[in-house]
């Protein structure tokens, strides 16, 4: 009998022993299961996020095909900064021929410069305005552009995306301070975003005018496109955002002189000054395309020398204000 029930007892703990297993090896399955389905998830989440990067990216480099070129020669063709990356050269990236999109470049920069620029030739003896602006700060650069501007005793215009940073705060609050005009470029400079609908500009619009107002105490009332006002990128009708800018009593700049500091050339500064200066002979009245953004020490290293340049010309270096001439690719007024 002993023996029975010690074999009986050896047996269910022997049993025990499976069931123990069994439920160990479910477990453990189990839990690598949900492990291995967490890595997957956040691998694609990861993937998912990194591919909505790219499409944003690459909507954004498409300006590069069809914008206007930034001055009236195809080597300074406009191609808008992008947000952080800024690399414009989409073309090679998808193997694109490049000459038909210089030539478009060319072509329509002609119409444009041709209807921006109205009534707006040099004239001998009379001083020339000359508005240096730049966009897509603040970062860095801008601050190393302000020291520049304020040992040169010169004003300027900032055209500004939205940042939430405590040093982009007070960079706004500076270009205030120190005299320059504070104008609006989108608070995202996602074309993708901007571009999308008529709701979705002016949802941007106003939450970068609500908030530079809220950290600057000033209203900004002037504002650039990202791409300009003819670019053609823009899924609505760019009238229809001109026709809410006015309503909105919002001013618009384009520009009619540029550094080239955007486009897929990488300019020294010699040049840059020089692509400014060879434009800025020909008109009364000039609003100059430059760039602050983070990856712009180029244009940094060029306002020097160029405001030097420009100063002994004689010309009148100003901050856009309301008396500042209207330079627009497609003018305001031809909108109802």
């Amino acid at each position: 009998m002993e023996d029975k029930a010690t074999g009986g007892l050896r047996e269910q703990r022997l049993r025990r022993r499976r069931i123990n297993r069994i439920k160990s090896t479910i477990v453990m399955t189990l839990a690598l299961w949900v492990l291995m389905s967490m890595i997957l998830i956040v691998t694609l989440l990861v993937k998912l996020f990194s591919l909505e990067s790219k499409v944003d990216k690459i909507a954004e480099s498409m300006i590069s095909a069809e914008q206007i070129a930034e001055s009236g020669d195809t080597k300074s063709a406009s191609v808008p900064e992008k947000e952080q990356t800024q690399d414009s050269t989409l073309p090679q990236e998808n193997g694109a021929d490049t000459t038909d999109v210089q030539s478009t470049e060319a072509n329509t920069d002609a119409q444009i410069q041709a209807q921006a620029n109205t009534g707006n030739k040099k004239v001998e003896g009379q001083t020339q305005k000359v508005y240096l602006t730049f966009d897509d700060g603040p970062s860095e650069n801008t601050a190393k552009i302000l020291d520049i501007l304020k040992e040169k005793n010169v004003k300027a215009t900032f055209f500004v995306i939205g940042k939430e940073d405590e040093e982009s705060k007070a960079l706004y609050q500076r270009i205030i301070a120190e005299g320059h005009t504070l104008g609006m470029h989108s608070f995202t400079h996602k074309y993708s975003v901007i571009y999308d609908s008529l709701d979705a500009f002016e949802e941007d619009v106003n939450h970068l005018r609500s908030y530079l107002a809220e950290i600057t105490g000033v209203e900004p009332n002037i504002m650039r496109f990202p791409g300009g006002s003819s670019n053609q990128v823009s899924n609505i009708d760019m009238t229809e955002f001109i026709r809410y800018l006015n309503q909105e009593g919002i001013t618009y700049y384009d520009w009619n002189v540029a550094s080239g500091d955007a486009t897929s050339q990488a300019y020294t500064a010699d040049e840059l000054v020089q692509n400014v200066i060879t434009d800025v002979e020909k008109y009364d009245t000039s609003i100059v395309l430059m760039h602050d953004a983070a990856t712009k020490g180029t244009t940094v290293d060029a306002l020097g020398p160029m405001i030097d340049q420009l100063q002994a010309m004689g010309v009148e270096l100003l901050p856009i204000d309301e008396n500042t001439k209207l330079i627009q690719h497609i003018p305001a007024d031809s909108v109802k």
